[in-house]
């Protein structure tokens, strides 16, 4: 049933993506029967996403059926034996790439539709293609199609990857910037406000005459920055309607977004990477809802301090407006996300890097991008104390957090080592410390786990040697830095800080002889320790 819908989403999709093509040039087709053809199809797909399926024409006396026909007639289906050569033949090209039975393909299209036609009311030059790279993985290759879905813009031949956000707005800024129109121009009041109904975050730019050095810089800004719409007007009035708080009569620069927090006025130095700097620290929103869409946007944020809420949907609801009003006295300085708890393929790689699987009540924890450490807010969540743990954050006052296991009670002939004991068991112990690093899921780590029951069952009469494990993928400490598993390392007693990495290959024999050679420990030494704890023969064998 999935797989069906899924398909049925892609087919209808595949045929708004038809209508919205700008081929009626290279078929002599009308642009106002185009335009008709494109409505009469939207309503079909609203119609069939409210149905959850696909039957066209079925009860309509052949009118879906006909738009589907003439739809197809309009887009430029590549294939193996013109791919190449439509990318050569356009100055300007949009291609979907996509497969049938891809959902987030599915998803995409009616979006790239969307913008295929606002793009061509716009009067863009673009020309629109589609591509179905697992039919035709030849023409895939030669034109850079590698995965599903993709969206490439040839310009002149050359190729540009999209990255952004899967809607109609982002797509219809970033093929307008990279064609040559970075920003756009409103003269007068019912352009402005047909522009505000668009519902998205742009920065606004008031110039007189629309010259001098500050307007050079900032349509600068503009065609760097390849996501945010940039808007100029020469209109004080027109400013106005969308930036009702402008004061300034000659140059102003703002952003307007879609939230609470509406309004953000720039007023650093009119150069290029000030403006830029300006847009990326504001242009999220007070909480970004962390989204599988938005989390590249939320990783490479200029933002490094970020603060995440991990509930369910209902729970949050309560914390919204307290989150809200901490986050207003950080803003540029800390990024906060909410992660919804359901989404489990959202959250859940958070929370297990965390060690935190298990929780099912709101928890608050902070990232610094910079250099991965992380934290937990370990009090109850309250304006007091989130406002508290964000102010350690940005201080640098705010203790990092390592995962730990609850700290064991018994001891045995390897003692097991958790986060929050790896100080006094390890690095401050007086004993020679020799220490297994493993995880449940190392191939190799439970061979050499058996070696070093051997091993310590040989030495262990020894009351100035131990032996020690530690799960990494539980526990974690900032002096145990491990990428490779299992790995073995000796603590000399006197110089804890130079621990001793041991080859994990070597058999049981050489392992006990390099620690005798390594902690010197003399023959008679070993012998009056294996005297007292004589080790199975099997062992004995092996040493």
């Amino acid at each position: 049933m999935r797989a069906r819908r899924v398909g049925a989403l892609v087919l209808v999709a595949v045929l708004a993506l038809a209508v919205s093509a700008v081929w009626a040039a290279r078929l002599d087709l009308d642009d106002d029967d185009d335009s008709d053809v494109l409505d009469e199809l939207l309503a079909i797909d609203e119609e069939e996403e409210e149905r959850g399926g696909l039957d066209a024409g079925a009860g309509d006396g052949g009118g879906a059926a006909e738009a589907v026909r003439r739809a197809q007639s309009m887009v430029l289906a590549l294939d193996n034996d013109n791919a190449r050569r439509a990318v050569e033949d356009h100055s300007e090209l949009l291609l979907l790439g996509y497969a049938p039975w891809c959902e987030r393909s599915a998803k995409l299209m009616p979006r790239f539709a969307e913008a295929a036609a606002a793009l061509r009311g716009m009067g863009s030059a673009v020309a629109f293609a589609k591509l179905d790279g697992e039919r035709y993985p030849k023409a895939a290759a030669a034109v850079g199609v590698k995965g599903f879905p993709t969206v490439l813009l040839f310009v002149n031949g050359t190729e540009h990857a999209y990255h952004g956000l899967h809607t109609k707005d982002a797509i219809v800024t970033w093929v307008r910037k990279k064609t040559g129109v970075p920003v756009i121009r409103l003269q007068s009041k019912d352009p402005a406000e047909e522009f505000l109904k668009k519902d998205q975050t742009f920065a606004i730019g008031l110039f007189k005459n629309f010259e001098g050095a500050e307007y050079e810089e900032f349509v600068k800004a503009a065609t760097t920055d390849d996501e945010v719409q940039f808007v100029e007007t020469n209109d004080r009035s027109v400013a106005k309607i969308l930036f009702p708080g402008i004061t300034s009569e000659e140059h102003f620069v703002g952003l307007v977004k879609s939230e609470p927090e509406k309004f953000e006025k720039f007023d650093g130095e009119f150069e290029e990477k000030a403006i830029l700097r300006f847009v990326d620290l504001n242009k999220f929103p007070l909480i970004t809802v962390f989204t599988e869409l938005n989390s590249g946007k939320v990783y490479s944020s200029p933002i490094k301090l970020q603060v995440f809420t991990f509930s369910e949907a209902y729970d949050f609801e309560d914390l919204e407006s307290m989150v809200e009003e901490v986050a207003r006295g950080f803003k540029t300085k800390i990024m906060f996300i909410y992660v919804d708890t359901a989404e489990e393929n959202l959250a859940k790689p958070f929370l297990t890097l965390y060690g935190l699987e298990s929780e099912n009540k709101p928890t608050v924890t902070a990232f610094d991008t910079s250099n991965g450490a992380k934290y937990v807010m370990e009090a109850d969540i309250n304006a007091k104390n989130l406002r508290e743990f964000c102010l350690s954050l940005l201080d640098g006052t705010l203790p990092p957090y390592h995962k730990s296991e609850p700290v064991p009670q018994e001891k045995g002939l390897i003692e097991k080592v958790v986060g929050r004991t790896f100080d006094s068991s390890v690095l401050e112990s007086p004993q020679n410390v020799f220490l297994e690093v493993y995880t449940p899921w190392c191939v190799d780590c439970e061979a050499i786990s058996k070696n070093v029951e051997k091993v310590a069952k040989h030495f262990s009469g020894l009351d100035n040697l131990k032996f020690a494990r530690i799960d990494a993928s539980v526990n974690e400490h900032p002096k145990l830095k491990v990428n490779n598993y299992p790995a073995l390392f000796i603590y000399p007693a006197e110089d804890k800080s130079n621990p001793i990495k041991v080859p994990k290959k070597l058999s049981v024999k050489d392992m006990a002889k390099l620690i005798k050679e390594k902690l010197q420990i003399s023959d008679v030494e070993t012998a009056a320790a294996t005297d007292n704890s004589p080790p199975p023969e099997n062992v004995k064998d092996e040493l």
